[in-house]
């Protein structure tokens, strides 16, 4: 398997595939949820068959005309709105002050016998903290991803390369990721929560862990075939790693989708990012990071720079 030799069609399929991306995300943009906005959300389910504009219509009389109201099957629906004035309660959990807390579940009891199993609000304060947090993690992480991998492969031949590769991978896959979320929450209303910023860090240790795979059977090969080009040594790292990264994926990627067939909703998001990056983080891991490495050993990235550089001088 000589995938060197196509590196330029993968580099192009990847390259497709962030600008479709980016093209997602200016066009629909990411749904952010109450982790990130504020506001709350609440799953109810009624003992007799209900219908949704009912349920609209209850939540309208009370103040929330903006309600978002989802059927999940079985009398079950999934209510966000917008922030709430929340109960005033003493140490023994009474109401001692109602608030818009107490009106909304009013309205939904007066549809009919409900069940409320989940009734959660984020202030819009934690949402902003909610949201930096997520971009401080990203970015740290990141980071200590290049100084790791620089520092693990320090014994072979410009060990810097190796994480800047790494992190171009991840960076790749978490973008393309981010363009898939944005075709869901336009299709099927999915949202950006605290689940989607786990399954991303999850997907950036993943994607991570299977480029160290191929980087440490490279790193054997560099110290058994001395005087080989890093070409063939890719080539041959690749072969014999690829089996191993695909198995591993495969596996990994059936239990997601059992789960998004059986699981419920609350975790959807997770899985999702799970599907999405153990795809394309297994690509970049064979397809991406290695042949970084081959480029940039035969200049070819130098010499793209300078094309940039040169087409953006002035006359």
């Amino acid at each position: 398997m000589r995938v060197a030799s196509f590196r330029k069609w993968f580099f192009g399929i990847s390259a497709l595939l962030v600008l479709l991306s980016a093209a997602s995300l200016i066009s629909f943009q990411l749904k952010p949820g109450i982790d990130f906005t504020g506001g709350a959300a609440i799953t109810v389910t009624y003992e007799t068959d209900v219908a949704t504009s009912r349920v609209v219509d209850a939540l309208t009389r009370v103040g929330q005309p903006d309600a978002i109201v989802q059927g999940a099957g079985n009398n079950t629906f999934f209510i966000r709105l917008g922030i709430l004035e929340l109960d005033e309660r003493d140490a023994a959990g009474n109401v001692v002050r109602r608030g818009d807390e107490s009106r909304v579940r009013d309205a939904l009891a007066e549809v009919g016998p409900v069940e409320i199993g989940s009734f959660d609000s984020v202030s819009g304060i934690i949402g902003s903290e909610n949201v930096r947090n997520a971009t401080i993690a990203v970015i740290v992480a990141s980071l200590v991803i290049l100084i790791y991998v620089t520092w693990a492969f320090r014994r072979v031949p410009s060990p810097f390369r190796y994480g800047v590769a790494a992190v171009i991978a991840l960076v790749h896959d978490v973008f393309i990721v981010l363009g898939v979320f944005s075709v869901l929450g336009e299709t099927i209303n999915l949202e950006v929560n605290a689940m989607f910023i786990t399954g991303v860090l999850t997907t950036i240790g993943y994607s991570v862990n299977d480029t160290i795979v191929v980087f440490d059977r490279l790193r054997e090969n560099v110290a058994r075939y001395s005087g080989v080009s890093t070409r063939e040594l890719v080539n041959l790292s690749v072969r014999e790693t690829i089996a191993r990264s695909l198995n591993t994926s495969i596996t990994l990627i059936v239990v997601v989708v059992a789960l998004l067939l059986f699981a419920g909703p609350s975790i959807r998001p997770l899985l999702y990012v799970l599907l999405a990056g153990v795809t394309v983080g297994t690509y970049s891991s064979i397809f991406i990071a290695s042949l970084l490495l081959v480029s940039w050993d035969e200049g070819e990235i130098g010499r793209f720079w300078r094309r940039v550089r040169f087409k953006r001088a002035p006359a």
